[in-house]
């Protein structure tokens, strides 16, 4: 039986680069300037430190973010966007706009909004 092909779909392509549970939240905190890794790491809630590791080198290997060892005692490392990397913020800043405007009310929130209104 021959396999069929689907066609190349460009938007399938940037989700397989940024697609997943953990990336766009990683991507969203280096939008705007480097970060450490345990910044990073504070910053996305419920990832594993193996988790972020996965991730981050990913994105490194895409091309997408770059790894500075800096050579102080105790080292550190930075992670920061490339220039590949930089060219997601047009499609990053759109997506917290739409998340902004969108944002998902909670119940209780609702009521307590729905109150004050009164």
């Amino acid at each position: 039986m021959a396999e069929i092909k689907a066609p190349w779909c460009p938007v399938a392509a940037t989700v397989e680069v940024i697609g997943g549970r953990w990336k766009l939240n990683i991507l969203f905190y280096l939008k705007d300037q480097p970060r450490r890794f345990n910044e990073l790491r504070r910053l996305v809630p419920g990832i594993t430190q193996r988790m972020l590791t996965l991730q981050l080198r990913s994105l490194e290997q895409d091309g997408i973010v770059s790894r500075t060892v800096h050579n102080t005692v105790p080292p550190h490392v930075e992670y920061s966007f490339t220039k590949k990397g930089l060219s997601l913020s047009p499609i990053l800043d759109a997506m917290e706009e739409w998340g902004e405007a969108h944002r998902p009310r909670r119940r209780g929130r609702e009521r307590a909004e729905t109150a004050l209104a009164r």
